[in-house]
């Protein structure tokens, strides 16, 4: 569900976690990030994003400072801190109240994980790198309980998203591990003999029921489409970024 500039996730989380999803409304930045960026390294004044993480933080009436992440598209999954440290990963996991995962994203696929008795909690930064790597498969594995949900953030949508073979290649041969490689072809649309559409929502899913997760929810918007609510890297070229945020009260 999006309220004016905030989209809570529609699952059926347990009470006890927490799950927000920014968007590029309401904020203080300027074009091109206008307005709410949330990122320090994309060339957007320090001021104006600090000012946004503290509209954040108060209007969601944050519990703790979020657990920052200088994201690489690798799969490193780090424990989500409140010490304020910035930290290299691509995803960050908690076993504990009030500790607040956070990916940020313009395009990629941010991936909310919870456990059904809604206390363990990730975040997930998924681009097709970190994806046909196994990030899904890191994170997952961060849970003491099989029984997870997960939630597909806003990411670009396969009919905007153009690849060439090498990134075919790069999930097929990933097979094995997945699923059939029919299965995951079937998550590319050829468009030319050296260009094809692909579908992260679809592949994240299949790499979801790889690792055992079967309740799977969201993965309806598209950030490139959707100009008025999402950055979109892929469109834009130089923009901001939106957040993914989940923590256990």
């Amino acid at each position: 569900m999006m309220s004016t500039n905030i989209i809570f996730p529609d699952w059926p989380a347990p009470p006890s976690v927490q799950a927000v999803i920014t968007t590029r409304i309401g904020g203080v930045s300027e074009c091109p990030y206008y307005s709410f960026n949330l990122a320090t390294h994309v060339g957007d004044s320090e001021a104006c994003v600090q000012r946004n993480r503290r509209l954040l933080s108060e209007r969601l009436a944050l519990p703790a400072e979020p657990q920052w992440l200088n994201q690489t598209h690798g799969i490193r999954i780090v424990p989500a801190q409140n010490d304020g440290v910035v930290r290299d990963a691509d995803g960050s996991y908690s076993q504990h109240p009030n500790q607040i995962c956070l990916v940020q994203t313009a395009d990629c696929l941010p991936i909310l994980l919870c456990n059904q008795e809604g206390s363990e909690v990730a975040a997930l930064h998924a681009g097709w790198r970190g994806l046909a790597a196994g990030i899904v498969s890191e994170g997952v594995q961060r849970f003491s309980s099989a029984k997870l949900l997960a939630y597909l953030g806003p990411a670009i949508s396969q009919s905007n998203f153009e690849v060439g073979v090498d990134v075919v290649r790069a999930f097929t041969e990933q097979a094995g591990n997945w699923e059939s490689r029919q299965e995951i072809i079937n998550c590319f649309q050829q468009k030319g003999p050296q260009h094809w559409l692909a579908d992260l929502y679809a592949l994240a899913r299949l790499a979801l029921k790889a690792a055992g997760v079967r309740l799977v929810y969201g993965g309806n918007y598209c950030t490139y489409s959707d100009s008025e609510h999402f950055f979109s890297f892929r469109r834009d070229g130089e923009t901001g970024r939106i957040a993914s945020l989940i923590w256990v009260e």
